[in-house]
């Protein structure tokens, strides 16, 4: 077999190269946006995620008022969705005079805990080093839970907005993270996440309400609302309807 000159060769060789690189080139890095929608090139998925709450000591190691709050929301999100215990992290390391306020508030944390049906075995404690023993440690709760959150990570840009390329121009496509940021937003503000694959049912009706409202509409009246000013409207005649 005779080889063909070097020049000729180095081109054959060149080509074999490309040709190759062209096989296990990313698409997503290299080449058109797709897809174009933003829904579908950033969808909201359901995922295991965690809730989780600092409490900061403060005080000789009670609950403030802000912190009692904080406390009565987080327990409540945690008996609607949690799953398992709901973990209470103690930071170990303090300066001494702070481990006494420390189980004092984490004392009080249990006891809110059993005001608010989360009995003392729903809960398992454990501790955690701190980094600096002089800084704020907080006790930090936690649970596991479903979330709605976007399925990729925002923030990735495979083309350069700024190219001046004929192909990319006569494209004419969205930039890869554009609405990335909403979709991460949307999900973030979705209180209960099956609301997003399924609607809720409807509520029971109020059957006294609605058959007064009927029986004004048969005889000719007009069972709606009458919006005052001064705050007294009759708001449950709507009730039903």
């Amino acid at each position: 077999m005779t080889l063909p000159p070097l020049a000729p060769r180095a081109l054959v060789l060149a080509a074999l190269a490309a040709l190759l690189g062209a096989c296990h080139s990313d698409r997503a890095a290299t080449g058109s946006i797709y897809p174009t929608d933003y829904r579908t090139r950033h969808p909201i998925v359901l995922a295991d995620g965690s809730r989780s709450l600092d409490v900061f000591v403060t005080g000789t190691g009670h609950l403030d008022p802000r912190q009692a709050a904080d406390i009565d929301a987080f327990l409540l999100e945690y008996r609607r969705y949690g799953r398992g215990s709901l973990l209470v992290e103690l930071p170990r390391g303090v300066a001494p005079g702070l481990a006494a306020g420390i189980e004092r508030t984490a004392a009080a944390i249990r006891r809110l805990g059993a005001e608010n049906a989360v009995p003392a075995r729903g809960m398992a404690f454990s501790g955690y080093a701190v980094a600096a023993p002089d800084l704020a440690s907080p006790i930090r709760l936690s649970f596991r839970r479903m979330e709605a959150r976007v399925a990729d990570r925002c923030g990735l840009w495979p083309q350069d907005l700024g190219e001046n390329s004929p192909i990319a121009n006569f494209r004419n496509e969205p930039s890869w993270n554009l609405g990335c940021a909403t979709q991460s937003a949307l999900a973030a503000q979705v209180a209960d996440p099956v609301d997003l694959v399924r609607g809720r049912p409807e509520g029971r009706i109020d059957t006294t309400r609605r058959v007064k409202d009927i029986g004004q509409l048969r005889d000719g009246k007009d069972p709606s609302t009458t919006w005052r000013q001064d705050g007294k409207s009759d708001v449950k005649s709507q009730i039903g309807n």
